[in-house]
């Protein structure tokens, strides 16, 4: 779906006219940065979650600090130090699109967070788990990924959709750095004086695509969990 959105909103393919990340903006925008930080951020949360739990101090620090850094500052601060300090700091021939210096931004704070949660669904596994695969000759990372891993995300369900839905309204906050994401796409169309009159019409219009983007997340989230209960069974 985030390729789709990429190719639909970028162009320059299938007999589309380009058109750069600048212009982007509006619901496909707000649904690309919200499944692109989820996406991004899924692996790394993986890692970090391992790593807040190895037997290794280094690893271990370096992935502690990394999630409580990110933890203690809200995401409006580490979207503008993604989107003006950064910048101060990159060689003046270097450019880095304001689009993805957002996403990164997005996926690194999301990633702390979704950590954390699949830590706590790696807490659920009982250590028999980890020793059974270890007398069968699996090495630590297979363990890990082949058995560990997918049992916790399991049970991490309901925190991941949590997140998701926190990461989706979140989005909204890209405005502040210039990013026209579907709210401030709609104050801006409300700023013409032919619309302004329905400004309660068109907020209302954009609380109830929120609403239903998130209660699909919550079903889905809830069916997911379910049939992964029902194999288990």
């Amino acid at each position: 779906m985030t390729g789709a959105i990429i190719v639909l909103m970028r162009g320059g393919a299938l007999g589309l006219e380009y058109v750069p990340t600048d212009l982007w903006g509006g619901l496909p925008l707000t649904v690309f940065l919200a499944l692109g930080g989820m996406v991004g951020a899924f692996p790394l949360a993986v890692a970090l979650a391992l790593g807040r739990r190895s037997r290794l101090r280094v690893v271990k620090s370096i992935c502690v600090a990394f999630i409580e850094m990110v933890r203690g500052v809200p995401l409006v601060t580490v979207l503008f130090m993604a989107s003006f300090m950064i910048p101060l700091f990159l060689p003046g021939k270097v450019q880095v699109d304001a689009l993805l210096r957002a996403l990164a931004a997005i996926t690194l704070f999301s990633a702390a967070y979704l950590a954390e949660a699949i830590r706590g669904g790696l807490q659920a596994i009982p250590e028999g788990q980890e020793q059974a695969a270890e007398a069968l000759g699996l090495t630590y990372w297979q363990t890990s990924l082949l058995v560990v891993v997918p049992q916790a995300l399991r049970h991490a369900i309901p925190a991941i959709a949590n997140l998701f839905i926190g990461l989706f309204k979140d989005t909204s906050l890209v405005g502040i750095v210039g990013l026209t994401d579907l709210l401030l796409a709609t104050k801006q169309a409300l700023g013409d004086p032919q619309w302004r009159s329905f400004a309660l019409e068109g907020y209302i219009f954009v609380a109830l695509i929120y609403v239903a983007f998130c209660f699909f997340i919550s079903r889905y989230s809830r069916s997911l969990e379910q049939r992964l209960q029902h194999y288990q069974s």
